[in-house]
């Protein structure tokens, strides 16, 4: 059998940069101490410092208070608000003081529990990213394509925020979940493509190139500058990250000029997510406008734009041998998502119910979430830069709370005490989930882009390797919604779902820990690169 790389499409050869040639033998022990510098190039514009801050601006703007926050709850609330009670039967209201707690509404030939439809909801949104991503998402690989396909998603989810001003009646609860999905795709789209741009820039910025130079010259050593680029890739990390929280929290502080005065209004909640949408509006498009040219290369001769995504990541998959922490890590990356963002969910349905869908309750504990996050990213920044602590040490701080967070709702399973039953655990979850949540967003990001092989991790390349990610964090959770509403709508308590997310998360959070080693890791990405560049010679 052949141990030479797999190759890939002509196309992607086209985009990986030089690396720095590994002086070392061929023996296992001293490939295991290479130390990986990988070449910026310098065909690429240098990061200015306008497109920089709209970067930063587009993430202020793209907070996720409308489409993952606030439509949510309108839609649990609207369908909540049709449903009945299947205790007590038909014409029935979940409302009602002496309801039982269960709610049910048409679905099919059938009921299903309001909980499970969100769920439902969750699940296909899912399923329709993966599909997205993983078809004509690639089509971003190629010449400007990248920067009008991000433009589409995000117009599409604005469009999608701004047409909730029409869910003002509980028999609209079926439209409102059609622009749950919408908005929910189109923003999870978001995310995905927009995030892909951050190794390009981090490479490019003026302290990278300055960096890149003293090594060339001597004046640092290889160690040294592999620890201050990971630096310079965190800084852009965490400050995006902040930019993401401060945003998050301006727009629930406007939020509140509208709902504290128009309380008694049973439109507010809908102007409410009109103004979060404006804001998004008024900070995204500078982005759009100040981006710097960093087109990829033609569609290649033959490919087509809706099949050549999947040809990519079958040549991607076929380099697991060479790369194997790098797909340790994607894979046990995508459990881990998949846990998180369906523990989320879950907490969430709990925590509407508990609050009779309020979006000022919701408002203060976002305040809290969003408060917190923002000085904990700042603090870990701080921790991890004085210490010089690796992104992976970090990271696994973030895991353990990670796992608290369903084992804490477990509880609730034997007991009303404890276990997202009650107000302040509310509060609690929020603040704890600020702390620790943001920077492993963070980190996780850091963490791919030290284990992407240089020339692979440019754009929202979904056939490349950060694409990869992207596509684990976003479009991971269609396992863990099908199975929770599943075990929801057969039970009737929604607490009976967070066993499955704390083994979930924890069996994930344990390959991450144990599994994967970033130091070998990224030397092997950047050796796999360099073989690639030769194997074109």
């Amino acid at each position: 059998m052949s141990t030479s790389p797999p190759s890939l499409p002509s196309a992607l050869h086209n985009e990986i940069v030089q690396a720095e040639d590994i002086k070392s033998d061929e023996s296992s022990d001293q490939d295991a101490n290479k130390i990986a510098i990988l070449s910026i190039s310098n065909d690429e514009p240098l990061v200015t410092r306008r497109e920089l801050w709209s970067y930063y601006l587009y993430c202020n703007g793209d907070n996720g208070v409308g489409p993952l926050g606030y439509t949510q709850t309108l839609f649990q609330g609207l369908a909540t608000a049709a449903g009945y009670d299947p205790l007590a039967g038909p014409g029935s209201s979940c409302l009602a003081t002496t309801a039982s707690g269960q709610c049910v509404v048409p679905w099919g030939s059938g009921t299903k529990s309001v909980s499970s439809v969100v769920l439902i909801a969750n699940g296909i949104s899912f399923a329709i990213m993966t599909a997205i991503f993983t078809t004509i998402g690639s089509a971003a690989d190629y010449g400007t394509f990248g920067r009008w396909l991000l433009f589409a998603v995000t117009v599409v989810c604005w469009a999608a925020q701004y047409a909730c001003m029409a869910l003002t009646t509980p028999n609209r609860w079926v439209l409102a979940m059609v622009f749950y999905i919408i908005g929910f795709v189109s923003y999870g789209a978001t995310l995905v493509f927009f995030v892909a741009l951050f190794p390009r820039l981090a490479r490019n910025t003026l302290h990278a190139r300055q960096l890149r130079e003293k090594y060339e010259n001597g004046e640092i050593s290889p160690e040294v500058y592999e620890q201050e680029e990971s630096l310079e890739k965190n800084r852009i990390s965490n400050i995006s990250t902040v930019h993401s929280n401060v945003g998050y929290i301006i727009t629930l502080l406007l939020n509140l000029t509208l709902l504290l005065p128009m309380t008694n209004n049973p439109k507010v909640d809908n102007y409410v997510l009109v103004l979060v949408n404006t804001y998004w509006v008024v900070l995204g498009i500078w982005w759009f406008i100040l981006q710097e040219p960093r087109p990829g290369p033609s569609l290649p001769e033959g490919e087509h734009y809706t099949t050549i995504g999947w040809k990519q990541i079958w040549a991607a998959l076929k380099t697991y041998k060479h790369l194997p922490y790098t797909f340790v890590y994607l894979f046990s990356f995508f459990l881990l998502a998949d846990g998180l963002n369906t523990t989320g969910t879950l907490v969430s349905i709990c925590q509407n119910n508990n609050f009779s869908f309020s979006f000022l309750q919701n408002t203060y504990l976002g305040l809290s979430q969003a408060i917190t996050s923002t000085i904990s990213t700042l603090a870990f920044w701080y921790i991890q830069r004085y210490w010089k602590i690796s992104t992976k040490k970090m990271f696994v701080v973030t895991n353990v709370v990670t796992i608290l967070i369903p084992l804490w709702g477990m509880i609730g399973i034997w007991t009303e005490k404890l276990g997202f039953h009650n107000v302040w655990e509310f509060w609690a979850y929020n603040t704890v989930f600020g702390i620790f949540q943001a920077p492993y967003y963070a980190f996780s990001q850091t963490m791919m882009a030290e284990l992407s092989p240089p020339g692979f991790d440019n754009m929202a390349y979904i056939g490349q390797f950060f694409g990869l990610f992207g596509l684990s964090n976003r479009a991971s959770s269609m396992v863990g919604p099908n199975v929770i509403q599943a075990i929801i709508d057969k039970t009737g308590n929604n607490w009976q779902g967070f066993p499955f997310l704390f083994a979930l998360c924890t069996a994930a959070s344990m390959v991450i820990w144990f599994g994967v080693d970033v130091t070998k890791g990224r030397r092997d990405a950047v050796k796999w690169a360099a073989e690639q560049r030769n194997h074109t010679h």
